[in-house]
């Protein structure tokens, strides 16, 4: 059974910093396309960056430019580093891992952004 751990998550100020992470196991790391998820009070769960097993990056239009998703297969972690954060990043943050048969989900970590 596959356990997705957040961590990072916390109270920042416009325009500051966070990077999250993600602990994976009982999964095979590697080939799971991995991704991160927001999900706002009352908002939809919405995709914030993908990485595929081979590397590929795809993000939210909202996202572009001012975050960066990363994979450390060695270590079974993701990474989410968020810079230049708005007041509209704040959201609860969740971890996913998927191949066509299985997916995952972390508890999530709380990400506040105060103007």
């Amino acid at each position: 059974q596959g356990t997705l751990v957040e961590s990072g998550g916390g109270l920042v100020q416009a325009g500051g910093s966070l990077r999250l992470s993600c602990a994976a196991s009982g999964i095979d790391f590697k080939i799971n396309t991995m991704s991160w998820y927001r999900q706002a009070p009352g908002n939809e769960r919405e995709l914030v960056a993908r990485i595929t097993s081979g590397g590929s990056r795809n993000y939210a239009e909202s996202v572009k430019g001012r975050f960066t998703i990363s994979r450390d297969n060695a270590k079974s972690a993701l990474h989410l580093q968020m810079n230049s954060l708005k007041p509209e990043d704040t959201a609860v943050y969740y971890c996913n891992a998927a191949t066509y048969y299985s997916t995952y989900w972390g508890q999530g970590t709380q990400v506040s952004v105060s103007s």
